[in-house]
């Protein structure tokens, strides 16, 4: 499998950010697909409105992709609650996944094993394994202590599992959300698949956003 820096990544996206190639709604659209797909695996032959779904968004785009994607899944029938991690979310995302039918809940009120899936979208590459601090840090904590068994949610890393390196795979603090599945856009990052990083990914999906040959073509070169 190739893997690529997080450096790498913004270099090859920027030329087509520039241009408005929305790469944004590609990432939310393969997230979307995935969430369904888990959701309806956990519960076969039961209706769509039985899904539940939580995002959990942090401030920056990482968070944006989320909430596009909640808005899809809402699309689809499942039932979506967003917990925000910062008082700033991705304005857009937002208001495309209330519109949707998503709905706003505080994180001291749920209990995470009520959610078929949870969705990580607390930090991007741009936090360089920083570890998860104040809401964000309570807001994992308090569901990893909820965690139980046999009953237990689907947790889907949209891009990466908050707190990891995406390049060295170092994990600053163990309060992560270990994901079953992570849903990565445009490639592979080297540090999920170093250890520690590596014990949080699970199974890995590489979305296509459109970064193909542009993204060799920069490794090459550096």
């Amino acid at each position: 499998m190739k893997a690529y820096t997080a450096a790498h990544v913004r270099e090859a996206e920027r030329p087509l950010l520039e241009a408005g190639v929305p790469l944004m709604q590609r990432a939310a659209a393969a997230l979307a697909d995935e969430i369904v797909a888990v959701a309806r695996e956990r519960r076969v032959g039961s209706d769509a409105a039985a899904h539940r779904v939580l995002l959990v968004v942090g401030s920056g785009n990482n968070g944006g992709d989320a909430l596009f994607a909640g808005a899809t899944v809402a699309e689809h029938g499942l039932v979506v609650d967003i917990v925000r991690t910062s008082e700033r979310v991705h304005e857009a995302g937002f208001v495309a996944a209330v519109e949707a039918g998503a709905r706003l809940v505080d994180a001291a009120s749920i209990d995470a094993n009520d959610y078929d899936v949870i969705v990580d979208a607390i930090l991007g590459t741009g936090a360089n394994g920083s570890a998860l601090r104040s809401s964000a840090r309570e807001t994992v904590e308090r569901m990893l202590s909820q965690f139980g068994e046999p009953r237990h949610p689907v947790i889907v890393a949209c891009d990466l599992p908050s707190g990891i390196h995406p390049d060295t795979g170092e994990v600053a603090d163990p309060c992560v959300l270990p994901a079953n599945l992570t849903v990565t856009f445009g490639a592979a990052k080297v540090g999920m698949l170093r250890e520690p990083a590596a014990h949080y990914v699970g199974r890995l999906v590489i979305a296509d956003i459109g970064l193909g040959s542009r993204l060799e073509r920069i490794a090459d070169v550096r």
